[in-house]
């Protein structure tokens, strides 16, 4: 790159090289700031314009390594019987994809034999409570 066309060699002599008075061409206060200061505030349309991602949340999450597991509540297990359970009241409900027998609601007809991997112990005393038991 040739020197002799360069700015600087015009302003040899000049003492503030065209900043202005002695000092005004050190610190930050030229600049509005160091580094990334006032991007929030003076220097937002420089953000909007070159960084509109600089602010906010990245809203990525990584996939799950496990499927959200499937649970069915005591009060629908009458529905889900009507059709399912036989004359012996058995509800197979692991073989429905069903993980787990939570307790909320009632069951309002006959005891049920439920087959399900996990409950909670209000959903156990809600069944035995009927007459029924959990296998």
């Amino acid at each position: 790159m040739p020197t002799r066309s360069r700015k600087v060699r015009r302003m040899r002599g000049s003492r503030t090289h065209g900043y202005g008075q002695v000092g005004q061409h050190r610190h930050s206060g030229k600049q509005g700031g160091h580094g990334q200061a006032g991007l929030h505030k003076h220097k937002w349309s420089w953000t909007v314009k070159f960084e509109p991602d600089h602010f906010g949340r990245d809203p990525f999450r990584p996939p799950r390594q496990t499927r959200p597991s499937k649970w069915i509540n005591v009060g629908d297990l009458d529905a889900l019987a009507s059709g399912r359970a036989g004359k012996t009241g058995e509800i197979d409900l692991a073989a429905m994809g069903v993980k787990k027998l939570l307790g909320s609601g009632n069951i309002v007809s006959g005891p049920y034999q439920v087959r399900v991997g996990s409950f909670t112990k209000r959903a156990q005393a809600k069944i035995g409570a009927a007459g029924g038991k959990i296998l």
